[in-house]
């Protein structure tokens, strides 16, 4: 039987595994929060390790605030950079494979073509270039991990776009959504269930990868989507806004290409308006 320990396990992201982990039996999770492991406590990571022995550690530990980032940058890399070096140095010395999460916030939203693995990074706000720093990490120290870069993350659990949408219609509000932004809504769900499945089969195609639902919107796409098919485009004044004002800049383009995952680790993935049905109208969910 295969060990599996979650860090960040009470995140949005570590939520969906736990949710799941009922449905592989022929797996032992053990599944932590930032209370009881701080991937920046070396001595801690080392303690537990030893004492878990995991066979595949998957880190959802991470600082992902990004407005709050550009002026707490050094917490912002502290967690997802120094954090995540120590963690890879333990992960080498017990041999144990590292699944890691990044982002589409790696690149500068230039490009005018899905982002491959192998394009030049360059990030335009401290999120991005704290996450990409972990990458750089797990690389240098690592030769068994997955890195999964991901996009515009959502689900049922914690504070995120979908929810908020959501709660903005229970309260009747006004909204203006940005379009100069497009990328790819990416249900959690959705990711969780493809590492378990690739950790269940034991798949040894190690590296980076982007992992992304399929399709492109903008935050006014997605929104209307999530509107619609909850039934609540009535209750709720959309209005397109060609600016929103932020802290942070964020890509103007950041559409993930996933044609290596597809070549490698050969999973169907889904189209992100058929994702995001799924989770409103197919699935038994109270929304938080």
């Amino acid at each position: 039987m295969k060990k599996v320990l979650v860090t960040g396990a009470s995140g949005q992201l570590g939520r969906c595994f736990q949710k799941i982990t009922s449905e592989y039996p022929e797996l032992k999770f053990k599944s932590l929060d930032s209370s009881e492991l701080d991937i920046t406590d070396e001595n801690l990571l080392q303690q537990i390790f030893s004492a878990e022995k995991p066979d595949y550690c998957i880190n959802c530990a991470a600082y992902t605030n990004v407005e709050k980032a550009e002026d707490d940058k050094e917490t912002a890399f502290k967690i997802n950079a120094e954090g995540v070096k120590k963690l890879a140095e333990v992960c080498k010395t017990a041999g144990t494979v590292l699944i890691h999460f990044s982002t589409d916030y790696v690149f500068d939203g230039k490009a005018s073509e899905p982002y491959q693995e192998t394009d030049k990074v360059n990030p335009i706000n401290v999120y991005g270039a704290s996450k990409l720093k972990g990458e750089e990490y797990i690389r240098q120290i690592l030769d068994k991990y997955f890195i999964f870069r991901t996009s515009w993350l959502y689900s049922e659990f914690g504070h995120n776009f979908f929810n908020t949408i959501l709660k903005k219609a229970e309260e009747g509000a006004s909204l203006n959504i940005t379009t100069n932004q497009i990328g790819t809504p990416t249900n959690a769900n959705d990711l969780a269930n493809f590492v378990l499945q690739l950790i269940n089969e034991e798949n040894t195609h190690f590296g980076l990868y982007h992992y992304s639902n399929t399709g492109e919107a903008t935050w006014f796409d997605f929104a209307k989507a999530i509107l619609d098919l909850a039934g609540k485009s009535k209750e709720v004044d959309i209005n397109k806004s060609g600016y929103y004002k932020t802290r942070a800049k964020r890509p103007v383009f950041s559409v993930l290409n996933k044609n290596k995952l597809q070549q490698n680790l050969r999973k169907p993935v889904l189209n992100w308006r058929d994702s995001l049905e799924d989770l409103i109208t197919n699935r038994s969910r109270k929304f938080k």
